[in-house]
């Protein structure tokens, strides 16, 4: 048995004006005034809907995380945003190294940089690894999550365990309609708990699924052993149905 709350974090990606956030919020407060017992709840807006969702949740107990930070703390870095500004915006947590970023060039190394830069910032870094359809079908899915875990838990020391979240998402199963099976992604989870345990406390360590989740296939998701919630795109973009993900969780 463990204790691992479930977490449920709505990744908006480049969705929503500070209008539609407010709009959002005031939807999912009316549905969910209160979260279910035993799950917690993170709503990643884009940057400038930080904010916006910080003062529209004041009170309710989700928490607001941005999507990615700047591994510099501060100056001459133009279109950067750093880990204290987005904590000063309200955030409390941050998604590093989604698969959207690394395919723009955002490599293991510059992951686990703003992994530390997060956490010196204050900020719960929710890290993001996953292979890609022809990785898998090459069946090298165990190497590829062993290379991108391994760099970005080098930097957080042990006692940072309980701050930091690992989200597994399969490349091929992001905004394409297609979930891995919950076997499948149970098989990566307990994997990669496997592959957390030569640094860190791997039964305190939050790992997530990530692909396609919808309320549909959030259930069977979410009772497999290794699966402590899910970090949901294209459903959590419509305050109902990630209102009842939340509640598959719940």
């Amino acid at each position: 048995m463990h204790d691992r709350l479930p977490l449920i974090a709505g990744n908006w990606k480049m969705h929503k004006t500070p209008a539609e956030a407010r709009e959002w919020c005031a939807g999912f407060r009316s549905r969910l005034p209160s979260l279910p017992p035993g799950v917690e709840v993170a709503v990643c807006p884009p940057f400038t809907a930080l904010e916006p969702v910080s003062s529209a949740l004041r009170g309710h107990p989700a928490w607001v995380a941005a999507q990615t930070i700047s591994d510099q703390p501060s100056g001459p870095h133009t279109g950067e945003i750093s880990g204290s500004m987005v904590f000063s915006c309200g955030a409390r947590g941050v998604i590093l190294g989604h698969s959207e970023r690394r395919a723009m060039g955002e490599t293991d190394v510059m992951v686990a940089a703003r992994v530390r830069a997060a956490l010196d910032a204050g900020l719960r870094p929710i890290i993001c690894i996953g292979e890609s359809l022809a990785e898998r079908e090459e069946e090298v899915t165990l190497q590829v999550l062993t290379t991108q875990l391994t760099a970005a838990i080098a930097v957080v020391r042990p006692s940072e365990v309980d701050r930091v979240v690992i989200a597994y998402e399969p490349i091929w199963a992001i905004g394409t309609g297609r979930s891995a099976t919950p076997e499948m992604a149970q098989e990566s989870t307990a994997a990669i708990r496997e592959l957390a345990r030569k640094r860190l406390d791997a039964n305190r360590l939050r790992i997530l699924y990530g692909g396609s989740v919808t309320p549909a296939t959030a259930r069977q998701l979410l009772v497999s052993p290794d699966i402590d919630g899910a970090l949901v795109g294209g459903a959590s973009l419509d305050p109902e149905s990630f209102a009842m993900i939340v509640e598959a969780a719940g």
